[in-house]
């Protein structure tokens, strides 16, 4: 799946991570190791190794191989590679709306938008995915029906903490077990990976966009989802901190009601025409849906 940035101009991808998931997904060889690399107990050992101090080795060729601007982030000394992954963003480089009815992106990410229909089935590049499934909850899905999905998919080089969108109430997370493939879009013509992968939900009482469900999704090798205060219900203010992923390309999918948001035209129109859209945390993607205008 292509993606472009705000203003329509196409981003490159990486082509190299395209070649090794190809091998993957579509060899014979590949799909016997894929076997193996999507077990849990394989992304638990890669994780021991991902957080002690002999993984720093792999910071400076993992930057230069995809093109990361380290001005964007902290400066400061990494003791292992996944401190570096889940490194903090300066706070000038990503700018939150506080307009109450600005939609604000969740995180940095490849953002695409799908109708919830009436029969809660949603699209994914021509594979059908119910809400319950992705849930697994009839209620929820039954309770989102008509509304708006929002799939927020972060490639490894991307700033890996994701933010409140809103002032509200969110609830416990509730955790779903399963395996780690990729959340690479490659992957979704084999598999269906919102349906398979590890991952946990929570919902969100906001105070502009009606109960919003936000959901963590984690991926191949590590794709360990750190949400804060996961055990319990609080209170929760808009760009706070909701958590973290490590190492692993990983999404953030946001679930809203019926007549809730009014998302951006040139998201809408590319997701219609099968692209993704590059955002920043805290960037703009919609509004809060108004009674006496046309729905987008």
């Amino acid at each position: 799946m292509k993606c472009l940035d705000r203003q329509g101009n196409v981003i490159a991808d990486n082509e190299a991570q395209n070649k090794s998931l190809d091998f993957l997904y579509k060899t014979t060889i590949g799909n016997a190791i894929l076997k193996v690399l999507i077990k849990p107990t394989i992304s638990e050992i890669a994780g021991k190794f991902l957080d002690s101090k002999l993984s720093t080795v792999l910071i400076k060729s993992f930057v230069k191989n995809n093109n990361i601007d380290l001005s964007d982030f902290e400066d400061v000394k990494y003791n292992s590679f996944n401190e570096f992954f889940t490194r903090k963003v300066k706070k000038e480089k990503r700018i939150v709306s506080f307009e109450p009815t600005d939609l604000v992106s969740p995180c940095d990410s490849r953002l695409s938008v799908y109708d919830i229909t009436n029969d809660g089935v949603f699209t994914v590049k021509n594979t059908k995915y119910t809400m319950t499934e992705l849930f697994r909850s009839e209620k929820i899905a039954k309770h989102y029906e008509g509304g708006k999905l929002l799939i927020c998919r972060l490639t490894v080089s991307d700033y890996h903490r994701y933010h409140i969108i809103d002032d509200g109430v969110l609830s416990k997370h509730y955790k779903i077990k399963g395996f780690f493939h990729t959340v690479n879009p490659i992957a979704n013509d084999y598999t269906k990976i919102y349906k398979e992968n590890t991952r946990e939900f929570s919902i969100l009482k906001s105070d502009n966009f009606g109960n919003v469900a936000i959901m963590e999704v984690g991926a191949l090798l590590v794709g360990r989802i750190l949400n804060y205060h996961a055990n319990e219900k609080h209170l929760v203010k808009r760009g706070n901190e909701k958590g973290r992923f490590e190492f692993g390309g990983s999404t953030v999918i946001l679930a809203f009601e019926k007549d809730k948001v009014q998302i951006d035209e040139d998201i809408l129109k590319a997701s219609e025409d099968g692209y993704e859209i590059h955002v920043n945390q805290g960037e703009v993607i919609g509004k809060k849906f108004l009674k006496n205008k046309k729905s987008c």
